[in-house]
């Protein structure tokens, strides 16, 4: 195991890498305003019992990587794909297999069509489209208007009351805590001591907790880059969605199982938008490595 910061053009980023370097990288993309600690260690650990070295690492504005003054220099998805490219220049990977979560499958998917060459494999886990901006969507759910229905789905109503009934709640442990209940929602076990514990260890390691918001406003720097078609996408793919996702709704992920040409569709059953559920993040693990055929090389 070995932490190292590396530069992406003016920033630093933090980096973790686990497991032998001649082993094939998976490199393990976190969703919004989320640190790389936000994978399990079992997952992690159970990558590399598989044969892969694994690679994670903390957005900017989030952990020990650099703060940026959002307002001076405004980011957008593709900045965050260049800070993933970065990491793997760093490591002297020429490839390696993608696997990102929410946001971070946006920008997973954004390396997969721009940076093709880069892509070894794809796995994307409680995704949308990354041309879907779900700002407008969750602004019409929650002022109660109808939902468009050229649009993929809001938040399930539980979660929106969820947002509703925390509104004004002082941030803290409890209130992350609550979040994180709410995302896994009723279908699995909530295992909420592995999440105190891991939210616990982010708020010591966080250089500017509160930078981790700009994550929010990277819907305003919108390009074509994001329209681009995903059946452009070469690399095996495989797509992990919850059931019970209360954020992106199972619709989302049979929305690129459709755009992304031989992609596979696991439904996991039970699993919401998080993955802190006894035995969860050891099945992720093997969908991953299996899909991405690591089981036996190295």
């Amino acid at each position: 195991m070995t932490e190292t910061f590396v530069r992406s053009g003016p920033l630093r980023l933090w980096t973790e890498q686990i497991g032998r370097r001649d082993h094939p990288a998976v490199l393990l993309i976190a969703g919004s305003s989320a640190q790389g600690i936000i994978f399990p260690d079992a997952l992690v650990d159970r990558l590399v019992l598989r044969g892969a070295q694994v690679i994670r690492y903390d957005h900017r504005d989030t952990g020990r990587s650099s703060i940026v003054d959002f307002d001076r220099h405004p980011y957008g998805l593709s900045d965050l794909a260049a800070d993933a490219l970065a990491v793997l220049d760093a490591y002297e990977l020429p490839s390696a297999h993608l696997a990102g979560v929410s946001m971070g499958g946006a920008i997973a998917q954004w390396l997969a069509v721009h940076e093709s060459a880069r892509v070894r494999s794809l796995t994307l886990l409680s995704t949308t489209p990354m041309s879907h901006d779900p700002g407008p969507v969750w602004q019409r759910a929650m002022t109660g208007q109808p939902a468009d229905p050229d649009e993929l789905p809001p938040p399930t109503p539980r979660f929106l009351q969820h947002l509703a009934d925390s509104d004004g709640t002082p941030p803290g442990l409890e209130a992350d805590v609550s979040n994180f209940r709410a995302m896994n929602g009723d279908g699995r076990p909530f295992d909420e001591p592995a999440v105190r514990a891991m939210l616990q260890r982010c708020q010591a390691r966080a250089t500017d907790p509160s930078a981790a918001a700009h994550h929010a406003l990277i819907g305003r720097k919108k390009g074509p880059d994001l329209f681009a078609p995903l059946s452009t996408i070469a690399a095996p793919t495989t797509i992990v969605h919850g059931d019970q996702d209360p954020l992106f709704t199972l619709a989302h992920g049979e929305a690129l199982a459709a755009a992304i040409p031989g992609a596979h569709l696991h439904v996991v059953r039970g699993m919401g938008h998080g993955y802190f559920s006894p035995g969860l993040p050891e099945l992720l693990a093997d969908l991953i490595s299996l899909d991405t055929g690591l089981l036996g090389s190295g």
